[in-house]
């Protein structure tokens, strides 16, 4: 089986690859950056997949099966569209679980989406990544194919990605690090969510590519089992105090909407993290011939945090606008020498100490 992963570096991405070769696929996996070493089944393509002559070049080859984990500006994804159905037998298109309205029953495939479901004006005419993903699924159910597969993962954490309500890892767990407190919110905290290893959605599509049965099909693939928001925090600060010798502070705030309307994630929040979310794995299940093993979040937050410290600890870019903001709010400062450049010194001190920031 030849497979094609377009931007497959992520958290479900890199293990995903390993099985796949392991199992005796050829795996071609484009990256901007290079980001893995060829490996037996495993090939590595250095470009942009957005850039439209890149893709066209990879397409010169046909697939088995093509996994999409790019995400598309509308335009965007009606352009290469029919070019990517009609260059593979399977198209996987990795949609997410955030395409659902709110619920307080278990989701299903079927559950209602923001998209038909939402009546918030305002929100509909915007290209929010919960709204654009579920209109490019109807793109694909339109589009007189039916080599396509949806899969909708939610929230995936590995040892490079740890989620905190709305933050990643370079907004929270660096802090902590640094010695800073951590800022969160008492609204999200109290929230039920699932969280799940992008391990365990890797073993999962590697059972779904070149699997008939998910021709035309939209199928979730998330952890049955929940954890609250506060419990994930409380895993977090534990593994710290173990690791650090260190107890991180926590900033406690009442509610989170003024906080996401200054650093721009309103609909995130209001749409998604201020829900409750449990999902029902029974058709991903069915369609893969098996249970799905999903370890608890407890355990999998642990062995990954751990992983991460004991690793080199690497982040990617930090916004010291949030850095700023955080410290405002806590009353701390970061060192201008931790910044590593003027413009980004500039931001800091604009959003640390300029009144009506």
């Amino acid at each position: 089986m030849r497979v094609l992963m377009l931007g497959g570096t992520g958290a479900m991405g890199r293990p995903l690859a390993k099985i796949l070769a392991s199992r005796g696929a050829e795996v071609v996996i484009t990256s901007r950056s290079r980001s893995g070493s060829d490996k037996k089944g495993m090939e590595y393509r250095q470009g942009d997949a957005h850039d439209i002559g890149f893709l066209k070049r990879l397409l010169k080859d046909f697939y088995d099966v093509i996994i999409d984990f790019m995400v598309y500006g509308e335009a965007e994804f009606s352009q290469r569209l029919e070019l990517l159905l009609t260059s593979c037998s399977q198209y996987v298109f990795l949609s997410s679980g955030r395409v659902y309205a709110g619920s307080e029953s278990r989701l299903t495939e079927n559950s209602p989406r923001l998209l038909e479901s939402c009546g918030d004006t305002e929100y509909l005419k915007t290209d929010e990544y919960a709204l654009s993903k579920a209109r490019q699924e109807d793109r694909l159910r339109s589009s007189g194919y039916a080599n396509w597969t949806i899969i909708r993962p939610y929230i995936t954490y590995s040892e490079q990605r740890l989620q905190l309500g709305v933050f990643e890892k370079e907004q929270w767990l660096y802090r902590a690090l640094k010695g800073r407190t951590v800022v969160f919110a008492k609204d999200i905290a109290e929230k039920q969510t699932t969280l799940t290893c992008g391990m365990d959605v890797a073993g999962a599509l590697a059972k779904i590519a070149g699997n008939r049965k998910a021709l035309g099909e939209v199928i979730q693939l998330a952890a049955p089992c929940g954890i609250s928001w506060k419990e994930a925090l409380d895993i977090y600060v534990e593994i710290l105090e173990e690791k650090t010798r260190r107890r991180p502070n926590v900033h406690w705030i009442d509610e989170s909407a003024r906080m996401a309307g200054d650093l721009g994630n309103v609909y995130q929040l209001k749409y998604d993290r201020l829900f409750h979310r449990s999902f029902d794995s029974a058709k991903a299940d069915q369609i893969c011939g098996e249970a799905i093993a999903y370890r608890d979040a407890g355990s999998g937050l642990r062995a990954c945090l751990e992983a991460f410290l004991d690793g080199d600890r690497r982040f990617r870019d930090i916004s010291w606008k949030t850095e700023a903001y955080m410290d405002r709010l806590t009353g701390e400062r970061t060192p201008f020498k931790e910044i590593p450049s003027f413009k980004m010194k500039a931001a800091y001190f604009l959003w640390r100490y300029m009144p009506g920031r």
